[in-house]
C-alpha cells in the first residue's frame, strides 16, 4: 500500500511563495553586526538543515561552529596564514579555470563587489586586501566549518553542499545573514590542526553567519541569475 502524503499545513501557493521569497532575499553578506546569535536560534537552524537529503541517507556532514573567544582565536590563526601567502591546502580540487559564460558571471560578480566598495578596476592590491576579509569572517560573530568523511569522496562533498544551502535558507528564514566560503577550505590543514580534527576529515567550506549590517554599502548590491532557458534542456522524445 502506498504511503499517504503528509498533511500540509500551508497551501501550495504559500509554500512555494515562501521558498521563492527566501531564495530571492538571500545574498552573501560581507558585513555583519557584532551581536551574537542566541544558541537556541543556531540549534533551530541545525535542526532544519539536518533534514537535508543525502546519498544513501549517509548524512556525511559534520559541523563545527566557533563563537566567542574560540572564533577569535581561529580568526587570528587563519588570517595570519592567509596573509603570509601560504600555499593553498585544499582537500578537494578547486576549479581549474573559468571559461565562457562561467568566466563572465564570475567577473560580473567580482566587479559588482569592487565597484560597490570603490576599488578601481585592475587594483590587484585592493582585490587582495578585500579577499583577506574572508579570513576575518567579514565581522561575523560565528563561523561554521563543514567537513566530511574522506572515504565518501566527492559524493560526500556534494551532499554537504546541499546541507550548506539548507543551512543558509533556514538562517534567512530566522532573520540572519550568511556567506558560504570556499576560501576557508584553502587552509584545510590549518583547520584540522587548530580544531584537532582527525586526518580523515576533509574540509568542504565554511559559513560565516550572524546579523547582517544592512547599513554597510557592501551589502547593497545583488548578483544576477541566469534564466531557466539558459540552464535547462527539456527532452520529450
Amino acid at each position: 500500500m502506498d504511503a499517504k502524503a503528509p498533511k500540509a499545513y500551508y497551501a501550495t501557493a504559500d509554500r512555494i511563495g515562501v521558498l521563492e521569497e527566501l531564495l530571492n532575499e538571500r545574498y552573501s553578506v560581507r558585513a555583519f553586526l557584532p551581536r551574537e546569535v542566541p544558541r537556541e536560534t543556531i540549534e533551530q537552524i541545525l535542526k532544519v538543515a539536518q533534514r537535508t537529503a543525502s546519498w544513501c541517507n549517509s548524512q556525511p556532514w559534520q559541523v563545527l561552529i566557533a563563537s566567542g573567544e574560540a572564533k577569535e582565536a581561529f580568526r587570528k590563526a587563519i588570517y595570519a596564514e592567509a596573509a603570509s601567502g601560504a600555499r593553498d591546502d585544499h582537500d578537494f580540487t578547486p576549479p581549474r579555470e573559468y571559461l565562457g559564460v562561467y568566466l563572465e558571471r564570475r567577473r560580473e560578480s567580482g566587479f559588482q563587489l569592487y565597484n560597490t566598495l570603490g576599488i578601481p578596476r585592475g587594483d590587484k592590491m585592493g582585490y587582495a586586501k578585500q579577499a583577506l576579509e574572508n579570513y576575518n569572517f567579514f565581522g561575523a560573530p560565528h563561523v561554521a566549518i563543514i567537513h566530511t568523511d574522506e572515504p565518501l569522496g566527492i559524493y560526500g562533498a556534494v551532499d554537504c553542499g546541499a546541507y550548506v544551502s539548507n543551512f543558509m535558507l533556514a538562517a534567512q528564514a530566522l532573520g540572519l545573514g550568511t556567506i558560504p566560503q570556499a576560501a576557508l577550505a584553502r587552509h584545510s590543514g590549518l583547520i584540522r590542526r587548530h580544531f584537532k580534527l582527525a586526518d580523515d576529515r576533509k574540509v568542504v567550506c565554511g559559513i560565516s553567519f550572524g546579523f547582517a549590517d544592512h547599513s554597510h554599502k557592501v551589502n547593497s548590491y545583488r548578483t544576477s541569475r541566469a534564466s531557466v532557458t539558459d540552464t535547462v534542456t527539456f527532452v520529450d522524445e
